[in-house]
């Protein structure tokens, strides 16, 4: 196996969230296999060995489904976001199935879940999917269409662009929810606004909502060449510029896009500190 697996019990596995709409946050896993070069999720871990690491050691909070059955009887009821700072379907997910079965307890108790991915294997469980559509929806972050994109490079082990938007397709048939994630958007990589307007036009094909996001510079990012570069491009990019042609395409094709995280008048903010907690 390309990563090592570490197990842990947590002490608890529902924290409040900051994220809009979005009452509790859900981690079944610390870290992320998918080694995803400009992964936020690295600067709000609190386990160095992962973060130096990354990509490379996936912690298992293995109690979580107990602790879940727990917690889902003591908190009030409200909206899970499953997956806030890592990906719920990554490989681990396949031998341990902690986010399905999380689905299945938190849709069983009255709450409403919200799961983003960049991982095919969700639709292992379009079964139950399906059957909870009332109280799910499914994000899928589609950071380009072509598997020969340059932002490849920079998610060297996610499922393929084409693999994810298939994924976005049959859930939309089953009837579940669907909206994308457009984000980061990398200058140089997928800022390309005919690429973006195929991103688009899927979205309106799968009647899916559109959330944007530019690259945001996170300290850890100076550590690497090829991100210290990229840092420095978003950094000097012309954000609102682009911003508006995005926006100007989503009207044109009667789309609902926002942003994926707090904008200060039209303007991004740069922080997500607000958002995201240590985990």
């Amino acid at each position: 196996m390309r990563f090592r697996i570490v197990e842990i019990e947590v002490k608890n596995v529902l924290s409040k969230s900051g994220l809009p709409d979005i009452d509790y946050a859900l981690n079944p896993y610390v870290g992320c296999a998918h080694g995803c070069l400009y992964c936020y999720a690295k600067a709000y871990i609190r386990y160095k060995e992962v973060v130096d690491n990354w990509g490379g050691i996936v912690v298992v909070k293995k109690n979580l489904i107990p602790m879940l059955l727990r917690e889902v009887k003591e908190v009030k009821k409200g909206s899970v976001g499953i997956g806030t700072i890592t990906d719920p379907y990554q490989p681990v997910e396949a031998i341990y199935r902690l986010s399905r079965k999380s689905i299945e307890v938190l849709a069983e108790n009255g709450f409403r879940i919200s799961i983003q991915t960049k991982s095919s294997l969700i639709l292992r469980d379009i079964d139950i999917l399906r059957n909870y559509r009332d109280v799910v929806d499914v994000g899928i972050t589609i950071t380009s269409t072509s598997n020969t994109s340059p932002m490849t490079m920079l998610e060297p082990y996610s499922s393929p662009p084409k693999a994810r938007i298939e994924a976005l397709r049959k859930l939309s048939i089953e009837g579940v929810k669907t909206w994308i994630f457009y984000g980061p958007i990398v200058p140089g990589y997928n800022d390309d606004i005919n690429e973006i307007s195929k991103v688009l036009r899927i979205a309106k094909e799968t009647g899916s909502d559109v959330y944007i996001d530019m690259l945001r510079v996170k300290k850890f990012m100076y550590s690497n060449q090829t991100l210290r570069v990229l840092a420095r491009k978003s950094v000097e990019y012309n954000w609102e510029k682009l911003l508006e042609s995005i926006q100007r395409l989503c009207r044109s094709l009667n789309l609902i896009c926002r942003y994926g995280f707090e904008y200060s008048g039209e303007k991004p903010s740069k922080s997500l500190d607000q958002y995201l907690r240590k985990s």
